[in-house]
């Protein structure tokens, strides 16, 4: 006897193919990322110009998840064992 088909379609992606950012929080990066080069970007407590190139990525994700967008949670730093 055949085998029986079921109506459910697989899903075209896999689990490690998922989208981690969404569109959202990479328009809040790339918008500070611009804010760096023009020389506007400032950190918050201080008000220091930022001139990192990671720092401009931090505060981009920062505010994508002070504005609800989708975005990992941090991580922790790397743990020393000794």
């Amino acid at each position: 006897m055949a085998a029986k088909k079921t109506g459910k379609k697989k899903s075209t992606r896999t689990k490690t193919s998922k989208r981690r950012y969404g569109t959202g929080s990479g328009e809040k990066v790339a918008g500070a990322m611009r804010k760096r080069k023009k020389g506007t970007l400032r950190t918050g407590t201080s008000g220091k110009k930022v001139t990192s190139r990671k720092q401009a990525i931090a505060i981009g994700l920062s505010e994508a998840r002070r504005s609800g967008k989708k975005v990992p949670k941090k991580q922790n730093g790397a743990k020393k064992t000794r």
